[in-house]
């Protein structure tokens, strides 16, 4: 089995050195970008299976790479993390609504992103490999995982992987309320790093997608999330 490729988009040189060493014992094979135009250059001749993309680069930033990168068939379905000095809510949302899988707030312990990037690459590959479970419906909200699809009615959702699993969870457990960390768990798997905070976020983006439909995720003060049967 080849080792898998992870593509560091970060102008900052010593960042970039210091993941080369933090991540020597993964395995991976590291792709090395300064710039976004370059990052796209090497994504489309060479592929990856996961992007680490910082916002504030020269020239292209990190959002119009983000973009770019969504607009290509070849590197669609490849999870995105992005990496901000910025840790405002808009800055989060924004990338996750232009369909980033993550984001790690500068400056960031190289174990936790690694832990990230392990959790989207085995996100990716579970689905691809799994099989169908089933498709569920809400009211107007469907989710079909085998097409890992999911729609307000006629119209399709343009969903994060973090975003579908966090929908899937709610529309197969509705009127059940979950903690956070029971959130973070069922999406990510037991151990990820992960806040309180980051998960209102991803629920924040989540609800702003499904528009009218978003109201039906309740927040439960002091407790976590509930999603309304209609």
């Amino acid at each position: 089995m080849s080792a898998e490729r992870i593509l560091v988009i970060e102008d900052d040189s010593e960042i970039r050195e210091m993941l080369k060493y933090a991540f020597a014992s993964e395995g991976w094979e590291l792709l090395m970008a300064g710039t976004g135009e370059e990052g796209l250059k090497l994504l489309s001749g060479q592929g990856a299976d996961c992007v680490i993309l910082d916002i504030m680069l020269p020239g292209m930033d990190g959002f119009k790479t983000l973009k770019k990168i969504h607009e290509d068939e070849g590197s669609q379905g490849v999870p995105v993390i992005m990496c901000t000095a910025r840790g405002e809510d808009a800055d989060i949302v924004a990338g996750l609504e232009l369909g980033a899988e993550d984001y790690v707030v500068k400056p960031y312990s190289p174990r936790v992103l690694a832990a990230r990037i392990r959790a989207a690459l085995r996100r990716r590959e579970d689905a691809t490999a799994r099989p169908a479970k089933s498709i569920w419906r809400r009211g107007e909200l469907s989710l079909d995982e085998e097409r890992h699809a999911a729609f307000l009615g006629e119209l399709p959702l343009d969903l994060s992987a973090t975003e579908f699993a966090l929908l899937a969870q709610f529309l197969k457990y509705p009127e059940t309320v979950f903690s956070r960390n029971r959130l973070i768990t069922a999406v990510h798997g037991p151990g990820y790093p992960a806040t309180d905070r980051s998960v209102d976020v991803q629920i924040l983006g989540l609800r702003k997608k499904l528009g009218k439909a978003g109201d039906l995720i309740e927040t439960i003060r002091g407790v976590g999330y509930r999603f309304k049967a209609p």
